[in-house]
């Protein structure tokens, strides 16, 4: 069927609908965009389904070991003659450069890359074998002699090829596996029935999420899906509050109301933990704009798609509205938007902050690195003002601390400097945002991390934040502090917000299992990879970026788990940049493997439990990174109760350990200044940068240019630069110091040797 057809029976099918519902009018603006959009999905599919399949990229087959057998024993040679080596090394170079042969293998899915390395590998086995098949050893002998033809090598060419690359053999049920096109049938019950979707659609503090909370509130069972686990506890907390009982679930915490521990009607979770098989009246889903998020995105999509709800209300920005509703489009459901305003104002001010002996009560300076913020803190301590800290890895109790000193009117803190980890799950009394800078790191399509300048939607979530309708301030304002700044933010904060026109997907356990049916010797993130490059997707979805994954898989390839039990743990939320939550994630399945469970006692050696408060900037980031640690027991101990039977205490002491970090936090100019007042010779390994020594490298993108370099930033040398974009750790320099010492000392003996050599001579 043609694809002019399919939207020609799609408008009369549309329209028989409008008129047995008894709309008035089809013909309208609506209508004929809906139908434009569809005929250009339409098109995408019907080309990526009808054109041939995109190129394999088989540098990602790994050959295998063929183990030799003995053939037929001499049978061959008893019926010919023995092999000539050196004639049949002639033979196979002939057929190699046969284009014939690499045609017909072509036809069979072997690309130039693929015969070359199965010829190889194919001219060793018959060159090494002491003794082959009797047909082929025949077959062999004939040509050599010259009664037989070079080309009937070929089909005992094709089955080495398939035994050392055995996913030519199976290809099509590969291409079938991991076939994404249509992700709306992945979940049947929700196609089973019949969902509204209500789309509340506003920027930052519009009441969008307030007014779809209202009806989760009224229905007799619902789920909240949100972003952050802050979000889920703070819905988990009102709905109970309101009298409608509530559990929480989030990767790593599970709170049931009910003392038996039978589940509530409603359920607060973050959005990966959501279930897709459970009924309920209402469900919402928040921030729907990151159904885009080339890390996250398949979350949304899942949750979009497959929430089994009657009503599904979606909060985000109106920029996704468009995009959602054509998505609801391959489901058969209909989408209706509510529009919201802000309900306080805000406005970009005319002048630079420049100094930070302008700030005033109520201000949030905005930095995007941890650097910024180590030293913005303390040059604000130095001109005797107080401020709370607010970033991405505090764990969630300190910033609930931090937020709550910052919001009380009693306390003399007044300022605050934070990341944009406060765009989303805090409410935060800021009258003014100040964006420190417009540059931020990001992630591009291909994984790797660049400084570009903050896109429109990441600029208005921030600046969103001054003037909220429930804090004291009733009206809110945006500057920068760089003079040169303010032109590009009223720039930025002017544009339209790009909208969306992609969802995310990831591959499922169940699909890469059946990957493994087929191709058993490979590795999980071999197979990940041959997943991704044979993924057929539909124009309006993509694959997620799946490198976090395959850095873990990597990590424990070594270590003999089972394929499920492997992709479970690759799948927790590790932040790789942190060394000691990479090595102790590597412990963790280490002692998984041997069957041995991690106890208490066994986590708290690891970790040396009990802790000490920080004695400087050094102190506090490993803390921080104990505290994930901790969390991913946590996450581990809901998948693998039996092997991780101690969460309740490491709970507890999680929870002193958040404690102490509050108290390091609290303290942070102290802590600065410990770490400024070391010795010269550990200022290269202790500074303040060692905060982000986990950090890689950053290519440069475009906004570069509106960096500037801090006065108070670590020196330029090349150690300094190499320790500080995450090149060389502490012990690596230490350990490059020790050896350049050696090789010093070692030349000025050598030297002196020399110099009594030439003496003695004279």
């Amino acid at each position: 069927m043609s694809v002019n057809r399919c939207v020609y029976l799609l408008s009369r099918s549309h329209f028989r609908s409008r008129v047995c519902a008894g709309t008035a009018s089809v013909a309208n603006s609506t209508t004929l965009h809906r139908i434009r959009r569809t005929f250009k999905q339409l098109s995408i599919r019907h080309s990526s389904t009808n054109s041939s399949s995109r190129p394999l990229d088989t540098s990602l087959f790994v050959p295998l070991t063929v183990r030799s057998d003995e053939g037929d024993g001499t049978v061959g040679e008893e019926l010919t003659q023995p092999l000539d080596k050196g004639e049949l090394l002639k033979v196979l170079n002939r057929f190699y450069k046969r284009k014939e042969m690499q045609k017909l293998a072509a036809d069979q899915g072997i690309d130039a890359r693929l015969f070359h390395q199965a010829f190889v590998s194919f001219r060793k086995y018959v060159l090494e074998m002491n003794s082959l098949n009797a047909e082929f050893h025949i077959i062999l002998s004939d040509i050599c002699c010259g009664a037989g033809h070079i080309d009937d090598i070929f089909p005992y060419f094709m089955r080495h090829a398939k035994e050392i690359f055995p996913m030519l053999d199976c290809l099509d049920d590969l291409r079938k596996i991991s076939d994404l096109r249509v992700p709306a049938n992945w979940y049947p019950e929700a196609r089973a029935i019949q969902r509204k979707i209500v789309f509340h659609a506003g920027p930052t503090n519009s009441g969008k999420t307030y007014h779809a909370i209202q009806r989760f509130l009224a229905a007799k069972s619902g789920v909240y899906c949100g972003p952050l686990k802050l979000l889920a506890h703070e819905i988990h907390e009102k709905s109970n509050e309101a009298g409608v009982p509530c559990d929480l679930v989030t990767g790593e915490e599970r709170i049931f109301v009910d003392p038996e521990g039978r589940v509530s009607g409603h359920i607060a979770s973050t959005i990966e933990m959501c279930s897709v098989t459970t009924p309920y009246e209402v469900a919402v889903i928040d921030e729907i704009q990151m159904i885009k998020d080339p890390a996250r995105g398949w979350a949304w999509t899942r949750a979009l798609l497959g929430l089994c709800a009657e009503e599904i209300h979606v909060c985000g920005e109106a920029a996704a509205v468009d995009f959602v509703t054509e998505l609801m489009y391959t489901t058969g459901e209909e989408v209706e938007v509510h529009n919201y305003k802000r309900l306080t104002p805000f406005s970009v001010s005319n002048h630079a902050v420049e100094s930070l002996d302008n700030l005033k009560p109520g201000d949030c300076i905005v930095c995007f690195s941890k650097n910024d913020i180590y030293s913005i803190s303390r040059q604000i301590e130095v001109r005797g003002l107080e401020c709370a800290v607010i970033y991405g890895s505090l764990p969630p109790g300190t910033k609930l601390a931090q937020a709550k000193k910052f919001n009380d009117p009693d306390d003399p803190c007044k300022i605050l400097v934070a990341t944009d980890a406060i765009g989303m799950g805090l409410n935060l009394s800021i009258r003014r945002i100040i964006f420190n800078s417009l540059v931020k790191p990001s992630v591009n399509e291909k994984g790797e991390r660049e400084l570009d300048t903050i896109s429109t939607s990441q600029a208005l979530q921030i600046a969103g934040r001054a003037g909220r309708f429930s804090s004291v301030f009733k009206e809110g304002e945006v500057t920068t502090m760089q003079r040169d700044d303010l032109p590009v933010l009223k720039e930025i904060l002017g544009k339209p917000v790009d909208p969306i026109e992609t969802a995310g997907l990831h591959p499922t356990a169940e699909q890469i299992e059946m990957f493994a049916y087929h191709l058993p010797q490979a590795t999980l993130s071999n197979l990940i990879d041959i997943f991704v490059s044979l993924a057929q997707v539909d124009g309006i979805y993509f694959v997620c970026n799946i490198d976090d994954f395959k850095f873990l898989a990597d990590m424990i390839q070594h270590i003999p788990l089972n394929l499920r039990i492997r992709y479970v743990f690759c799948t927790a939320p590790i932040n790789k940049k942190q060394a000691f939550v990479c090595t102790s994630f590597l412990k963790f399945a280490r002692q998984f493997s041997r069957d041995e469970p991690l106890t208490f006692s066994w986590v708290c050696r690891h970790v040396n439990w009990p802790l000490v408060p920080p004695k400087n900037i050094k102190d506090l980031v490993h803390l921080e990174a104990v505290h994930d640690v901790l969390d991913l027991y946590l996450w581990l101990s809901y998948r693998f109760m039996d092997m991780f039977p101690d969460a309740s205490l490491i709970r507890d002491i999680q929870k002193e350990l958040d404690g102490i970090i509050q108290v390091g936090v609290r303290n942070i100019t102290r802590l600065i200044r410990a770490t400024e007042d070391q010795p010269a010779s550990a200022q290269n390994t202790a500074s303040i940068g060692l905060a982000v020594l986990d950090t890689p490298p950053l290519r440069r993108g475009r906004g570069t240019k509106n960096q500037r370099k801090d006065p108070r930033a670590p020196d330029s040398s090349l150690s300094s630069r190499l320790v500080r974009d995450g090149l060389l750790t502490k012990e690596l320099l230490q350990q490059l110091q020790r050896e350049w010492v050696r090789e010093q000392s070692q030349q000025g003996d050598d030297s002196n040797s020399a110099n009594k050599g030439k003496r003695k001579k004279k």
